[in-house]
């Protein structure tokens, strides 16, 4: 006989959240392995002794602990999953009939509480980590992803550039006793130069100018951040990875420890900055986390995007063994030329050459933030010899050879070579 079934809710149920939540539950679990009550003392700073109480700061955490373990960035979605789940509710400790927190309430609640009570939060749950043997020390794996903004792709501002800068500065300098600096001039040619660039490859860019209604020129759509700008929130920058349209991202950088994959050390940057220039900072916070805990490190791993003089030094002064591949433009050696250190010079050792000397010229920072030495020869070492052509171009007579500041550290250092 076929079944069918009727519901007929009742007026009155006689029944507990401990009877309707499975006893192994992973929510019942956490909840007996998680001890959050010195969150009270963290934040007792943050209220006052009169007027209505706030929301259980204890509930507050676990519940951005849900949104963590299930992926939910919106606060209303995230209240709505809560109050439909009843093993939420019973982590959360709030029964049946119970309302749960407005979202409203977890986002005034999130900007109350200062950098300090979410690290304290960290802090203490790595040092619970710890103390159950979750967490070796000696290697860390360091990472960073993109962490999507709260900010529109359509609320971008360009940035604004006098057009006639150049003019300005030039009559600056020729009325004033004081000689102004001209970065303010190489700052406008570099930002419209970048422009015309990279319109040169953005779809439906015309050669012909086409212009609007007021004589401007049209053109396509390009954001960029040495272009643009968001006015609501500066921080963010314009970010993408292949297969991704750009969007407003963080960058987050994260720190794991080897033996169960425990997030030892983590901290957020523009999307916008290398990863090299921020891993001064992760490790930093890494180190004191795990010194906290009675434990060092003793080697880390990251891939090519922490490569650079900088960091390969910074494991070096710490006694860090790094296994960093080097980044693609880094040349071990010179073919033709030796590095004499007491001198601190180069020498043509090309068979056939004139045996050109190329002694060091100055120190500068190239487009890309990197500091690197300049070794130039004279023209006259240079000019004519035979391998002049292919040694230096058609055009120059001199030999120039520009080297990382560290290089040193990266033929020193015990860097493994990923390949």
């Amino acid at each position: 006989m076929q079944g069918r079934k009727s519901f007929h809710p009742q007026l009155f149920y006689q029944l507990s959240l401990e009877e309707l939540v499975p006893s192994d539950n992973y929510y019942r679990h956490l909840s007996s392995q998680l001890d959050l009550h010195f969150l009270y003392k963290a934040t007792k700073a943050y209220y006052g002794k009169e007027r209505q109480e706030s929301i259980d700061p204890v509930v507050f955490f676990k519940i951005l602990l849900v949104a963590y373990l299930n992926n939910i960035n919106s606060d209303r979605a995230l209240l709505r999953y809560c109050a439909d789940s009843l093993s939420i509710r019973l982590f959360l400790g709030y029964d049946l009939q119970e309302e749960l927190p407005w979202h409203s309430t977890i986002s005034r609640t999130r900007q109350l509480y200062g950098q300090e009570v979410f690290l304290s939060l960290f802090q203490e749950v790595l040092r619970q980590c710890v103390r159950k043997g979750m967490v070796r020390g000696k290697r860390q794996c360091v990472d960073s992803a993109f962490i999507k903004a709260n900010a529109s792709m359509d609320s971008l501002l360009e940035k604004e550039i006098v057009a006639d800068a150049s003019a300005f500065v030039d009559e600056l300098e020729a009325n004033s006793q004081y000689k102004v600096t001209s970065a303010r001039k190489k700052m406008v040619e570099r930002h419209h130069q970048w422009k015309q660039e990279e319109y040169k490859g953005m779809p439906g860019h015309v050669d012909s100018a086409r212009l609007d209604e007021e004589g401007k020129e049209i053109r396509p759509k390009y954001l960029s951040n040495h272009t643009h700008y968001s006015p609501t929130d500066p921080d963010a920058k314009i970010s993408t990875k292949p297969g991704k349209p750009r969007q407003l991202n963080y960058a987050g950088q994260l720190a794991v420890d080897d033996a169960q994959h425990v997030i030892t050390g983590a901290c957020a940057s523009t999307a916008g900055s290398k990863d090299s220039a921020i891993f001064s900072d992760i490790m930093e916070q890494t180190i004191a986390n795990l010194a906290d805990n009675e434990l060092e490190i003793d080697q880390v791993i990251a891939d090519a995007g922490y490569s650079s003089g900088e960091s390969l030094q910074y494991c070096q002064d710490h006694q860090i063994d790094a296994w960093i591949p080097n980044f693609g433009q880094y040349r071990p050696e010179r073919v033709g030329f030796i590095y004499n250190q007491e001198k601190n010079q180069y020498e043509c050792i090309q068979a056939g050459g004139n045996g050109a000397i190329l002694p060091y010229k100055s120190t500068h920072t190239d487009s890309k933030g990197y500091q690197k030495k300049t070794y130039r020869s004279s023209e006259s070492d240079c000019k004519q010899c035979p391998l002049r052509e292919q040694c230096c171009g058609k055009i120059s007579k001199f030999k120039k050879l520009d080297e990382s500041i560290h290089n040193s550290t990266f033929l020193n250092l015990r860097c493994l070579q990923i390949q």
